[in-house]
């Protein structure tokens, strides 16, 4: 479906003056200007502030309600020899997030050890069926990590048999919190911790940071420690990269280029990823989905056993295996994908009077089907329900389309539910089979009722046009600095008016767009990834409207800069 383009609005009279002033005091491009003046940034602190994040910009950990609570039942764990136990979610939030407080208190001489939940056995969150043996293992602490805030039958149990649990946690609670010894959860209603978009593990972090500065060793070196997991799960974790996960971002890729972790170097060599530029999409697409693998098609264990490790040949066979995790997901996606889309279109007769879509199987493997629902809202632009059944019992997976609160419309009908949880664009829940088709009817009227034709299909917002002969590598240079980029900090969104095609365009890897335009004497090569349907209406000299981002293509030792199309307007 061709999207409509929102151009940014034109700046006043006074603020083009302050643009122009703000372009010749930075000696920077007149786009990048704008592009800050845009984001609020005007004066040179602002601008130095956010392009160069610092650790002295993170906020106080003792601002979470239940922080000197914590801190200390973990210290008196430790310095009794009690042993705790880490119990963290399957995904690279919840595993990178284990990792950091299992080698972070591990430095500090506890008795520790780590539980991550299968999700074929234990499904999603804290599983009262994994009590025994982390009860048998002496546990006499819990602190779950990216999870656990809305686990209130659990942590009653877990109660009962007289172990403690500390709750840290980002997802949004429900109304009735668990009794929890402590809940550390920027999220919780009336929270004052003054950013509420952490993901799990920086959740974790600023629990490991608090303990660190009671025991007095919070140095400059102890803190970048393990940022290189804070920034591979706040990326993974799709959070927006503003305030204190910029910092994460920005300076944990850097000691990731550092090679201080064995699992996490293993996975960069495995992803062939270039050590020396890694950004977030190598997080999002090199590094993410091959730890997500090992909690999708097996035990998310290997991957926390990677990120621990210690040992370089270790840390290669884990990745090895984790590697092939990663080969059978990817098959596994690409057949669940072209079932999921053959159903529906034959129960959708009319997708376009679809308010959402709703489809299940007993055969789909219940580790891939969020992957897939992203996929179909991609696609088809509604919310999609996917739901694995075994045996009368369903795990699904739900992904949201803009500005809609999937999570908030699952809470509104939960009456259908065995179980639910999740954020406002991705969502997980367990169900009973002779719930399904009233969960349906009730879901597409919540949806119907609530959600806005233009959430359906959003305009892209173009951040400004701009002609080919604008683009240079000192232009390119200036916008790399806005990275690392993610949501709310995507890169610059540009449009180029009545280009010709040059060449004869092609599909490479799985649909992906490949041309080379020309205007005023001007080329620039493009890559569309799954825009290849596009192959049948493009010719050589055909003439376009193109929507693109601008980025460096690295191949070998040759780098050339290639625009990344969006989207594209046939023109007559």
């Amino acid at each position: 479906m061709q999207k409509e383009w929102l151009l940014q609005g034109e700046f006043a009279p006074e603020e083009v003056k302050q643009i122009k002033e703000l372009t010749t005091r930075m000696k920077c491009p007149r786009l990048v200007a704008e592009l800050l003046f845009r984001k609020g940034l005007k004066t040179p602190e602002q601008i130095e502030d956010f392009f160069q994040p610092r650790l002295e910009h993170q906020h106080d950990p003792f601002l979470f309600p239940d922080m000197d609570k914590a801190v200390d039942r973990i210290l008196r764990a430790i310095d009794r020899g009690e042993k705790i136990t880490i119990y963290g979610d399957y995904d690279v939030d919840g595993t990178t997030a284990t990792t950091l407080l299992y080698l972070g208190l591990q430095r500090l001489g506890a008795d520790i050890g780590f539980y991550i939940p299968h999700r074929m056995i234990d499904g999603y969150g804290l599983s009262l069926g994994s009590l025994d043996q982390i009860q048998e293992s002496g546990t006499k602490l819990i602190i779950s990590v990216d999870c656990g805030v809305n686990a209130l039958e659990e942590i009653e149990a877990i109660n009962a048999r007289g172990m403690e649990i500390i709750v840290t946690d980002h997802h949004n609670p429900k109304e009735e919190l668990p009794p929890a010894f402590a809940i550390i959860n920027p999220k919780l209603p009336g929270c004052p911790y003054p950013f509420a978009h952490l993901a799990g593990v920086g959740v974790a972090y600023k629990l490991l940071m608090a303990i660190y500065r009671r025991r007095g060793i919070e140095t400059e070196e102890n803190t970048v420690k393990y940022m290189d997991l804070v920034a591979v799960g706040t990326i993974a974790d799709i959070v927006p990269i503003t305030g204190e996960n910029r910092v994460f971002a920005h300076i944990g890729l850097q000691h990731l280029v550092d090679k201080k972790n064995l699992g996490l170097n293993a996975l960069v060599q495995i992803s062939g990823l270039n050590t020396k530029t890694m950004n977030a999409s190598d997080i999002v697409f090199g590094i993410a989905p091959r730890i997500n693998a090992a909690g999708r098609m097996g035990s998310a264990s290997v991957a926390v056993e990677l990120l621990i490790s210690r040992n370089k040949e270790r840390s290669l066979e884990l990745a090895e295996i984790i590697e092939q995790q990663n080969s059978l997901r990817q098959q596994e996606d690409q057949k669940t994908f072209h079932e999921a889309c053959d159903i529906i279109e034959k129960k959708y007769k009319d997708i376009n009077s679809a308010p959402c879509i709703v489809v299940s199987s007993d055969d789909w493997h219940p580790g891939v089907i969020g992957i897939v629902a992203s996929k179909l809202v991609e696609k088809y632009s509604r919310p999609v329900i996917m739901i694995s059944f075994k045996e009368g019992f369903g795990s699904g997976s739900g992904r949201s389309v803009a500005d809609f609160d999937l999570f908030g419309a699952l809470r509104a009908i939960s009456h259908n539910l065995h179980s639910f949880g999740g954020h406002k664009y991705a969502v997980g829940f367990t169900i009973l089979q002779e719930y399904i088709d009233r969960f349906e009817n009730e879901l597409a009227r919540f949806v119907s009722e609530n959600l806005h034709s233009p959430q359906l299909n959003p305009p892209l917002e173009i951040d400004r046009e701009l002609e080919l002969y604008d683009i240079s590598n000192f232009l390119l240079d200036w916008m790399e600095r806005f990275a690392p980029f993610g949501p709310e900090n995507q890169r610059p969104l540009l449009a180029t008016r009545d280009v010709l095609v040059a060449n004869y365009p092609y599909t490479v890897g799985r649909n992906h767009l490949k041309l080379k335009v020309v205007k005023d004497g001007v080329t620039l090569d493009l890559i569309g990834y799954n825009l290849g349907d596009y192959l049948s209406l493009l010719k050589k000299n055909s003439r376009l409207d193109i929507a693109y981002t601008l980025e460096y293509n690295r191949f070998g030792n040759k780098t050339s800069i290639q625009g990344k199309l969006r989207d594209i307007h046939l023109l007559k």
